[in-house]
Parts: C-alpha cells; sequence; structure tokens
C-alpha cells in the first residue's frame, strides 16, 4: 500500500510513531524537501534532531521524537499563499492561533509561515504541524 509521495509518507510516518509513543523514526527515502521540512520542525520544538544516513541509495533520516506533535500532516494541493493571508491558512490547518504552524517553501527556502510573516513573503503551503 505504497503511495508515490515521500514526503507525505514522511509525515504521517511522524505522526504515527508520535501517536504510539516511539522515541525515533526512520524515514526513508531522504530528501532535500523533507530534510529542509525536519529543519523547521526542529528549530519550532517539535521534533529533538535529525541525522541522515547514507546507505548508497537516497539515503534516510533518523529522527529523534520528543512527543510534541499532536498532528502534522502535507497540504495538497500546495495552495501559495501571500504574506498578509497566513492567518486564514492557521483558522483553516491549525486548532489554535499561534499553536502550531504552517510550513511553507518559499523563494528563500523552506520556513515556518512565522519566519516568512516576518520577511514579509509568501509562499506555497507544503505542510502543518502541531
Amino acid at each position: 500500500m505504497t503511495n508515490n509521495d515521500p514526503f507525505a509518507n514522511a509525515l504521517s510516518g511522524l505522526n504515527n510513531a508520535e501517536r504510539v509513543g516511539h522515541l525515533t523514526h526512520n524515514i526513508a527515502p531522504a530528501s532535500n524537501e523533507i530534510g529542509n521540512v525536519l529543519e523547521v520542525l526542529f528549530d519550532r520544538g517539535f521534533i529533538a534532531g535529525f541525522e541522515f544516513t547514507e546507505d548508497g541509495k537516497a539515503g534516510s533520516f533518523e529522527v529523534e521524537l520528543r512527543g510534541a506533535i499532536n498532528e502534522c500532516g502535507p497540504i495538497k494541493p500546495r495552495y501559495s499563499v501571500s504574506a498578509d493571508d497566513f492567518e486564514r491558512w492557521e483558522k483553516r490547518y491549525l486548532p489554535a492561533r499561534d499553536f502550531g504552524a504552517l510550513i511553507l517553501t518559499t523563494s528563500q527556502g523552506i520556513m515556518s509561515h512565522y519566519e516568512a510573516r516576518e520577511a514579509g513573503i509568501g509562499g506555497q503551503v507544503i505542510a502543518y504541524v502541531y
């Protein structure tokens, strides 16, 4: 029952591992996009850390969980969002104001909507976490 979306698989794997109380989760195959999203999750305090492991193919990420993720998932299709339009998407995907984060891809890389709002840039919403 594998679908062809490694990004969605990575996020649902994190979700499931958190739900059953695992301390670590292995994400394979690895990609730059997944690595950048893990960086945002680490910066916002949702995961304790992660490490890339080379295996001769795509590699994998070993993620250290903190038990801080209630829910996370991809947003499809990827909606374009302007810098002053984040509130609408927060209401749609997050349970409360300033609780959780939207993750978006911008011209300056992948970041949370808090950083994008501060920088005054928009982008495409790719995931949510709270």
